[in-house]
């Protein structure tokens, strides 16, 4: 098998398989594998998948393991709602987890060392084809490499989709700026380490939490580009991120100065598709379902699409072949992740809320109780490995049956 991309995706696939005993290759276009970005948050459905895979307790020695998380609201910083992440933890059976992207990187990459995966560097895919006996992958350069399987992690600007889909990425006009900084003096010292904490605001949102045992602060800044909305090319831009904070409290204004400010991050996502597949081509992670980030589940569906694959294989493979692999992955994971996108998209529109929305979304979600998992067992339970294990939806609440309640 061939493996196109060496991000989280592509390395937790290429684990997957290869301990099902089949032997893979990652193309990787960087001259070095690594992760660009600071923290991440992983729920109990991917802390599940980490254990499975016998690596959930380095995961931990490598990251923080919260009590609670707590929304806020952005403006006046009164407390909204929260999960008690410890009882979260035994109604799921795995714990929340925050690490750093690159530590999770580079877990991953050992595990996939341990086990044999080719792993190679500076190697640019450009194109994905069927063949007759499987498929085949050409270089920068033209030269072409052959497998049984391809398995597409090439993420946002994927090559294989366009043999699925003629579409582009969907600018959200948002952009996230990120910092760390130690928590050994300054205003990280204060900070509560034990919490994730997101304030919501009109039109932007602030999110903290510590990584590395607590050795380092995670903050990330997101607003809305007025730039991005005006049609510019040059948008969320440095100039920009004070402006979108004017009017958060004291401590979200007193986190803008740890962002980095040479580097950040446009915010994309695309629209679902429900075809994965062409032939003995596969896609995965961010290449069939790129989200936006406002339920934290990117990096946990790519996790979640290799396991998948992984166990369908040692389901159907020796018997019923790759078809009948591909076929029981394609039926599973399109619909689970069509959900997770569309609802990120409208969670990002209710943390942004302005005006009397605003005021009614606080309502709701200070009526809600912190033991109410109804919005997240549909997310949080076990990966689906057939459409009849994947659990209903939430059901949505409208923000009008607030007035109700004032």
């Amino acid at each position: 098998m061939i493996v196109v991309g060496g991000g989280i995706g592509g390395l937790s696939a290429a684990y997957a398989l290869t301990r099902r005993g089949l032997a893979v290759r990652v193309l990787e276009r960087a001259s070095a594998f690594g992760e660009v970005g600071a923290g991440i948050q992983l729920a109990p459905n991917c802390t599940r998948i980490l254990d499975d895979y016998g690596l959930l307790d380095e995961a931990k020695s490598l990251g923080v393991l919260p009590d609670a998380m707590i929304m806020r609201d952005a403006v006046d910083g009164t407390e909204l709602t929260r999960l008690d992440l410890r009882d979260l933890e035994r109604r799921y059976g795995f714990p929340y987890l925050v690490i750093h992207r690159s530590d999770l990187h580079a877990m991953l990459l050992r595990a996939c060392e341990r086990a044999g995966v080719d792993l190679r560097t500076s190697q640019q895919v450009t194109a994905c084809t069927n063949t007759a006996d499987g498929a085949s992958v050409t270089l920068a350069g033209g030269r072409v490499e052959e497998a049984r399987i391809v398995v597409a992690a090439d993420g946002l600007h994927s090559v294989a989709r366009k043999l699925i889909a003629d579409d582009e990425p969907v600018s959200s006009a948002y952009v996230a700026y990120r910092g760390t900084t130690p928590t050994a003096s300054g205003r990280a010292a204060d900070v509560d380490l034990s919490e994730v904490v997101v304030y919501v605001g009109p039109r932007c949102h602030f999110v903290h939490y510590g990584l590395r045992g607590g050795e380092l602060l995670n903050q990330v800044a997101v607003f809305e580009s007025p730039k991005a909305r005006a049609g510019e090319e040059d948008w969320g831009t440095p100039d920009e991120l004070d402006a979108a904070f004017a009017a958060t409290c004291d401590f979200v204004r007193g986190g803008l100065p740890d962002m980095w400010r040479d580097r950040w991050w446009r915010m994309y996502d695309r629209d679902p598709i429900m075809t994965w597949v062409d032939g003995n081509i596969a896609l995965l992670g961010d290449a069939a379902h790129p989200p936006l980030q406002y339920i934290a589940q990117g990096a946990i569906m790519a996790i979640e699409d290799g396991w998948v694959l992984g166990e369908q294989a040692a389901r159907h493979l020796a018997d019923e072949g790759w078809a009948a692999v591909l076929a029981a992955y394609q039926a599973v994971r399109p619909e689970h992740c069509r959900r997770v996108v569309t609802t990120s998209r409208a969670w990002g529109e209710l943390w942004h809320l302005d005006g009397l929305a605003r005021q009614q979304r606080n309502v709701l979600l200070r009526e809600r109780d912190t033991y109410d998992y109804a919005f997240v067992d549909w997310l949080y339970g076990p990966t689906a490995l057939d459409p009849s294990d994947e659990p209903p939806m939430f059901t949505p609440i409208p923000l009008s049956s607030a007035n109700a309640l004032r």
